[in-house]
């Protein structure tokens, strides 16, 4: 069975957008994604690529929208996996982290070797054949060194970086890093000074790596564990929903299966595709309609339907009213309340 990829966007992604003064709302609509990814934020590879895409297209400039969100991703918001790396014992034992707990959060992958007077980190990609776009490079890369800055309380600078596309203000990205960049390598790289790896973290914690440790080891051993097909068929539906219908072949080769196949481990499951993407309709309908931002014409198309008779004569059937009635019903009642 192929790996279906689940990514779960970082908190501090959002917010340290909306600090930009880009709302994420408008980061959604420009990746042509449902606008559940900011509140249920677990996306696919393709997904996630556009959402670093769309970053990148809103805020112009690629080095311009790396540097500043380095800026204002503020370590309160670091996930599980990054908090670990933070609070390692020196720069070295968080970088080996980071390539171990990366392995949680693909698609990016970290190979690290050590030799002479340098380190070197190589991006590469899991799951995909697909390059990521430049901004999610960029992002990865100056990340791994402003950890080693925030964790040493020091100005470290790299030694050399390397980017297979172009990065838009070069100079600029050059007096972050604090070294030369290369452009158009054979891959993406950086090249740390092999000496700062041995510098201490000033925001090491033993305890609470004793207690983070074990909890993210288990969680990456039982990462494999297999979920019901039920719940990813909803998942990837919701996914995809935005101006069509997903057919069961389409959802089937996410699997890598046929769609005999899928329907068949559905029905041991006691359920069947058409009926899932009933409910799946329904319960963003709902959730899209107590928001008074989204007129119901908009709704109609982020829930999969062409027109908006359609959608009026589907949501008679689940609620016996109309979505403006059943709205402003909903809209009175959380007033009251």
């Amino acid at each position: 069975m192929k790996s279906y990829t689940r990514i779960k966007i970082p908190a501090g992604f959002w917010a340290g957008i909306h600090q930009l003064g880009i709302a994420p709302h408008d980061v959604a609509r420009k990746a042509r994604l449902p606008l559940t990814i900011i509140t249920d934020p677990v996306v696919t590879t393709d997904q996630y690529f556009a959402i670093w895409q769309a970053y990148s297209d809103l805020i112009d400039d690629t080095a311009k929208g790396i540097i500043k969100l380095m800026t204002v991703f503020e370590t309160a918001h670091y996930p599980p996996t990054v908090l670990a790396t933070y609070h390692a014992r020196d720069y070295r034992d968080a970088l080996k982290r980071m390539a171990r707990y990366k392995q949680m959060c693909p698609p990016e992958s970290l190979h690290i070797t050590e030799g002479g007077e340098k380190c070197t980190i190589e991006l590469d990609w899991l799951y995909t054949e697909q390059l990521g776009p430049p901004m999610l490079v960029g992002i990865t890369l100056a990340f791994l060194l402003e950890l080693g800055r925030r964790g040493t309380g020091q100005p470290l600078m790299a030694k050399f970086v390397e980017f297979t596309h172009s990065m838009g203000d070069l100079q600029a990205l050059e007096a972050y890093f604090g070294c030369h960049i290369r452009i158009g390598a054979n891959c993406n790289r950086l090249t740390l000074h092999r000496r700062d790896l041995d510098l201490p973290f000033v925001s090491y914690n033993e305890e609470l790596l004793e207690i983070l440790t074990p909890v993210l080891d288990k969680s990456l051993d039982e990462q494999q564990r297999s979920r019901s097909i039920t719940e990813m068929v909803k998942w990837i539906m919701k996914r995809n929903l935005t101006g069509g219908r997903p057919d069961i072949q389409t959802v089937a080769s996410e699997f890598g299966m046929s769609d005999r196949t899928l329907q068949r481990r559905l029905t041991d499951e006691g359920t069947n595709f058409k009926h899932l993407l009933t409910q799946v309709r329904h319960e963003l309908a709902r959730e899209y309609l107590a928001d008074p931002s989204f007129d119901i014409k908009e709704v109609a198309f982020m829930i999969g339907y062409e027109d908006q008779n359609s959608f009026y004569r589907a949501f008679r059937i689940w609620e016996g009213d109309t979505p403006l009635n059943w709205r402003t019903e909903q809209l009175g009642t959380n007033s009251r309340n």
